[in-house]
């Protein structure tokens, strides 16, 4: 299973982070969002290593601003919050993987995704709420059993340290990683290592049984 630590920002605790080698690490790039990551040192994302995938994470942004980010800090995959269509989510495809995140709630209607199948290269489910993510709340994993495409999910939406051993419960076939955030920081965008290195701990010795 592969971890994402998505709300990075500062410059010292992305190396901390990196040392822990997460799959992926993602940086805001929405201005209403708390965890903003707004100019970052150029050389705070190059010292990342290429192991891990640098993830920028848009909320209905214009295609020019995403395509400068994506060329300013090199990012390998792009992560589409809002409203996006899926011919804007494809268009991308050629400079980086794209994730396209839903907010799931009781009534959500997975049907709709089979309008980007083709157009994106994985999913992310989050909690629905009035905001684009970052509520830190948890939805009824139990739905996630009615997803039955062949695109690949992350799980987000309030993942914390009390209920991260409940993750390696969920049974489904297509499911490739978490994406934590809120619940594992000291204050917005900046994360707590002892806390995350246990979540680390707790995630590769579920994969080893």
């Amino acid at each position: 299973m592969k971890i994402k630590v998505c709300g990075m920002r500062n410059p010292d605790n992305i190396k901390a982070v990196a040392g822990l080698e997460p799959g992926y690490m993602g940086f805001i790039f929405y201005g209403s969002s708390p965890r903003f990551a707004g100019e970052l040192p150029i050389e705070a994302l190059q010292e990342i290593p290429s192991a891990i995938n640098k993830t920028a994470v848009f909320v209905n942004e214009s295609a020019a601003v995403i395509n400068t980010i994506i060329d300013k800090y090199d990012f390998d995959f792009i992560q589409l919050h809002g409203d996006e269509s899926p011919a804007f989510c494809k268009s991308f495809r050629d400079k980086a993987i794209v994730i396209k995140a839903f907010g799931v709630n009781s009534d959500f209607d997975f049907k709709q995704l089979t309008r980007y199948k083709n157009k994106v290269d994985m999913f992310l489910f989050d909690t629905k709420t009035d905001q684009h993510g970052g509520s830190g709340k948890t939805f009824d994993w139990g739905i996630l059993d009615k997803y039955d495409m062949d695109i690949p999910f992350f799980l987000s939406g309030g993942i914390s340290p009390e209920n991260i051993e409940e993750v390696k419960y969920i049974n489904h076939p297509k499911f490739y990683g978490i994406d934590i955030n809120s619940k594992f920081e000291i204050s917005p965008g900046l994360k707590d290592i002892e806390k995350l290195e246990k979540a680390f701990n707790i995630i590769k010795q579920s994969a080893e049984q």
